[in-house]
């Protein structure tokens, strides 16, 4: 699934397409909150830059929150779209969760600026837009644990590890590499992309699986 969302074009009489003008709006909101911050822009700054009337904004939007809360939906949903997909296909669990990693640092890789809102002015708003979306936050938990409970029903994960607190531990690491990134903290480039996306599965799944049988016994005699 391509995580990019593409600018949608109505056609006209004559067959020429342009630019959807919701779409186009939305596209400028993600620059400028991106660029001043939600709570520092206006919504004349959203209209400047989509380059449309004043009004235009509220002709879409009943207001610069319905502005944030579209854009956030629309990412979100995709990712819940494609956690649910990956479950529902025969895969190993580092597989599944692979997938999912990708589909975020890929998303971040395509669009940073639709992630740095994302992150910045909804997820880790804790007092506003995240306790407004917190429905849909705890849903992409519930989605991850769920496919770590089935990876210990079936011997591949530990069950003394929580499925939520994995899911957490999951969606946290990912959150906090996108949180790296966006404020210059860690190195982005193709090669990172990749690696981080190793990493995170690698890391998590490393403590959550079941090890070899006598690997365990090895390791204690090895400590004494």
């Amino acid at each position: 699934m391509n995580p990019r969302t593409e600018p949608a074009r109505a056609a006209l009489g004559d067959g020429k397409l342009v630019p959807d003008k919701r779409r186009v709006i939305l596209d400028a909101a993600v620059r400028v909150f991106a660029r001043q911050g939600f709570h520092a822009c206006r919504v004349s700054d959203i209209a400047d830059e989509a380059g449309v009337a004043y009004g235009l904004v509220y002709h879409y939007f009943a207001s610069k929150d319905e502005v944030l809360d579209t854009l956030f939906a629309e990412r979100w949903n995709l990712m819940l779209e494609l956690i649910r997909e990956v479950d529902a296909r025969s895969l190993p669990v580092r597989e599944k969760l692979g997938a999912i990693a990708s589909f975020i640092v890929d998303s971040y890789r395509h669009d940073p600026d639709v992630m740095k809102v994302i992150i910045v002015e909804v997820t880790r708003a804790a007092n506003s837009f995240g306790q407004t979306h917190l429905n849909e936050i705890r849903t992409a938990y519930e989605l991850i644990g769920d496919i770590v409970s089935k990876a210990q029903k079936d011997g591949s994960f530990r069950r003394e590890i929580e499925p939520r607190f994995a899911a957490m531990a999951f969606y946290g690491a990912i959150e906090q590499l996108l949180t790296g990134w966006i404020f210059g903290l860690l190195p982005q480039g193709e090669a990172h992309f990749e690696r981080a996306k190793w990493l995170v599965v690698e890391t998590v799944c490393g403590g959550l699986e079941v090890p070899p049988r006598g690997a365990a016994a090895t390791r204690s005699a090895r400590s004494e």
